[in-house]
């Protein structure tokens, strides 16, 4: 029988959010790439990644780690959050403008680093995600 471990429903909802946010901000991102624009498809999709991430980055705040080093429980992914809540004003901001290049970038920026980058170190050997994919699932480490 397979170890199915039991999460902290925070740590659960941070994760469907985080992998929401994985999933949904490439479509969000190429809806308006290349000379094609699908402003319905960009926005429904734009507006529910934007969601997911908050839904992400407020829930990290309530995740804490005290066994590595850190700040009352705040760790240096928790980074991530602020990174995660000034890219969303920014680019919202250059949105009201019209700077959509800004607007580009800023988004662009969260996803990579608020999605991937954030996402590489949740899977080091040591965090709960990296034990659980690396140990767990493939008994790699």
């Amino acid at each position: 029988m397979a170890y199915i471990p039991t999460i902290n429903p925070v740590i659960a909802i941070h994760l469907t959010s985080a992998l929401a946010g994985l999933v949904l901000g490439p479509v969000a991102l190429w809806a308006r790439k290349g000379s094609t624009v699908r402003p319905k498809l960009h926005r429904t999709f734009g507006y529910a990644w934007v969601t997911v991430m908050l839904s992400a980055a407020i829930s990290a705040m309530f995740i804490r780690d005290y066994r590595t080093p850190n700040i009352l429980g705040y760790t240096f992914i928790h980074l991530f959050v602020v990174l995660t809540f000034w890219s969303i004003s920014t680019s919202f901001y250059h949105l009201a403008k019209g700077n959509i290049v800004a607007h580009r970038k800023a988004m662009q920026g969260l996803y990579y680093g608020g999605c991937v980058g954030a996402g590489v170190v949740a899977l080091l050997p040591g965090r709960f995600m990296g034990n659980l994919v690396w140990n767990q699932w493939l008994g790699i480490i």
